[in-house]
């Protein structure tokens, strides 16, 4: 089997991943439907193979999976797109799973990010946070933060990524992209190491641990402009989640760093519509002087409340935002009310 070949029928069939796993035929996934893309079963000699040649594509030394069982990187094929790859072991032979991301940065209209979501661009300090599940887009819509403000104002900008996903050309600011293993050892050093690099923005890629967390909170308290995203739904379990990573005697402190440095947390999804395609939905956090409060005091349970109160102004619901695709005929209402945040009420608008 010919991997080249594999990832052009990917890109061609418009599909977000392709899947190399023994025992199957190479699967892509286009719209959240699995594809066969032949008709016989992989020997795991074959997946070794196809794995091994993902490795040279990214002239990445193919021991490094033999460390933890598993593997993050990143390569191109020329003139076709760029791949984020997990390579790992599974039943004593190797798997891979590659995601497509397209050499150019994409067009946040076109994807349907909210205009209040891309105008947190504006901010010069504190912590953003865009969360979701597994393959919502978060690292899209960081890539196009990242963009707008690179093409808006004048700064240096520094990414640390595992892998890197996007490339960004140097437009008005100067823009540093660090990937983990390969640029730094991990994500606490290469931030550490960031705020000696005269930044005004940094981007990091996931906020992994608490020690991550710590530090990105001390880059965002000493005047930086730090995005970065977490495996979260919603924001007051987004605060939740930062908190309870600390031991019980520190949450009090931690509250209150948070509540003083944390700017906007977005939340998303994406759904599948009604003609065969997805969907971005989105949730927006914007931090005022109540929802400050209420992270502060720990009633995180109050910010839906303060959420929904304020959509369409300054803030984003997602159940408004599902209303509203029900309403236009995008989704269903049985795909908006297993996603719904207060389903009960969601239920009695629909």
């Amino acid at each position: 089997m010919d991997l080249k070949e594999l990832l052009t029928q990917t890109l061609e069939m418009s599909g977000s991943d392709l899947f190399i796993i023994p025992g199957s035929c190479p699967t892509i996934k286009t719209h959240g439907i699995m594809y066969p893309l032949a008709d016989h079963a992989m020997t795991p000699e074959e997946a070794h193979g196809l794995v091994e040649d993902m490795y040279r594509l990214a002239g990445r030394d193919p021991d490094l999976i033999n460390i933890n069982g598993d593997d993050d990187f990143s390569f191109a094929l020329t003139d076709v797109s760029r791949f984020r790859c997990n390579a790992y072991k599974q039943r004593g032979s190797l798997a891979a799973a590659c995601r497509v991301i397209s050499f150019g940065l994409p067009d946040p209209d076109e994807l349907g990010i909210p205009k209040l979501v891309m105008d947190l661009a504006r901010y010069q300090n504190g912590m953003i946070l865009v969360t979701g599940p597994a393959g919502s887009g978060k690292s899209t819509t960081l890539a196009c933060l990242i963009d707008r403000i690179n093409s808006t104002r004048s700064g240096h900008i520094v990414t640390i990524e595992d892998p890197i996903e996007y490339l960004h050309k140097h437009k008005k600011s100067l823009v540093s992209q660090r990937e983990v293993p390969n640029d730094a050892v991990t994500f606490p050093s290469a931030l550490r190491a960031a705020l000696r690099q005269a930044p005004d923005v940094v981007m990091l890629g996931e906020m992994r641990d608490t020690e991550t967390i710590s530090t990105a909170i001390t880059a965002a308290e000493t005047g930086h402009l730090l995005l970065s995203s977490l495996h979260t739904i919603g924001a007051a379990k987004t605060i939740d989640r930062i908190i309870d990573s600390y031991p019980a005697e520190q949450q009090a402190q931690m509250r209150l760093q948070l509540s003083m440095v944390l700017k906007a947390v977005v939340s998303q999804r994406l759904l599948p519509t009604q003609d065969g395609w997805r969907v971005p939905v989105f949730e927006l956090m914007v931090v005022n002087t109540a929802i400050q409060n209420m992270i502060r005091d720990g009633r995180t349970p109050q910010i839906e409340n303060a959420i929904v109160g304020a959509h369409g102004q300054t803030m984003l619901s997602m159940d408004s935002g599902l209303f509203s695709l029900v309403r236009d005929g995008r989704i269903t209402r049985d795909t908006a009310l297993s996603h719904a945040v207060n389903s009960e009420t969601l239920a009695k608008r629909l």
